[in-house]
């Protein structure tokens, strides 16, 4: 029994064929059904039960896969530490956009780091989505927020915070509240600001979920807008603030990049704060990854 056998193994068991996962480890079909042959040999016992190109984990297979996820995780954790910086990792992360456009950059650099020869995959997933993908072992952490976190937790995965989103009114630097852009924040009225168009998505930016104007957390029972554009596009809905047509709710970090100035309401009853979450499976977690948990832990107490 070889460790690359049990790593062909444990992508069979996280893939719905033998094709699929081969790709993922860049090695032909028959290459995989070598390593399984070998390994149901070495074993004395078959790991699938196979029915024509169908292939289910058995009960043997099901210890095997327990045990093999625990042997890489040594493996490589040992891997990691010895090798440090000519360690190679490919780190797969499903995310909302919105998170990605936040923490990316962040967790890129907290990788690099450590293993300066890697790469980072950004898959876009909303909050339960990405989940699914993590739990399918499709990708090896899962970005989400706070109101999707339990949802994991109950799937025994563990999750660091990686910081909060304030959502913030913007408005583009040609838009009449912005004073002709003479200032970064202006502080109006809600009844000043309830008299212009607003831009808004129809989804929720974090879960996908269909809830309309309450999409972007702005209480519209409490402050009714007048939602002239409905966009799901993020970079569409932020070009039509920064062009001066609409207002929107957005958070505050992409009214900096954006060049976009804030608009404080002096008299709005409600803050929208969103958390966000990085995500894994311990059970299935590889070393590196609590490497990378570690820098980026540190990272964020030394704020």
């Amino acid at each position: 029994m070889n460790f690359s056998d049990l790593r062909m193994f444990i992508s069979v068991t996280q893939h719905s064929s033998l094709q699929e996962a081969a790709q993922q480890l860049n090695v032909t079909p028959s290459a995989i059904s070598k390593a399984l042959r070998r390994l149901e040999s070495d074993l004395g016992a078959p790991l699938f039960d196979r029915t024509g190109k169908s292939m289910q984990l058995n009960v043997g297979g099901q210890r095997l896969q327990e045990r093999a996820l625990s042997i890489l995780h040594l493996t490589d954790q040992a891997r990691a530490e010895f090798e440090g910086a000519e360690f190679r990792v490919r780190c797969r992360i499903a995310a909302p956009a919105l998170l990605q456009w936040r923490f990316g950059a962040v967790i890129a650099q907290a990788l690099t780091d450590r293993y300066a020869d890697s790469s980072l995959l950004l898959r876009p997933a909303y909050d339960e989505a990405a989940i699914d993908a993590l739990m399918r072992g499709e990708v090896d952490f899962a970005l989400i927020t706070g109101e999707s976190l339990r949802i994991a937790s109950d799937q025994l995965c563990e999750s660091l915070p990686l910081g909060q989103l304030v959502m913030q009114l913007a408005a583009g630097r040609t838009h009449p509240l912005s004073l002709s852009g003479r200032a970064d924040t202006v502080r109006v009225t809600t009844e000043k600001v309830l008299q212009y168009d607003f831009a808004c998505p129809t989804r929720s930016m974090f879960r996908g979920l269909q809830r309309g104007r309450h999409s972007d957390g702005w209480h519209d029972e409490e402050l009714p807008r007048r939602i002239r554009y409905w966009v799901d596009d993020l970079q569409v809905l932020l070009g039509l603030v920064q062009k001066g047509r609409a207002l929107a709710y957005l958070p505050e970090f992409a009214l900096q990049e954006g060049g976009l100035i804030k608009v404080q309401v002096s008299d709005c009853p409600f803050q929208c704060i969103e958390s966000a979450h990085l995500v894994w499976r311990p059970v299935s977690a590889a070393g590196w990854q609590s490497v990378l948990v570690d820098n980026l832990r540190k990272s964020s107490e030394g704020k």
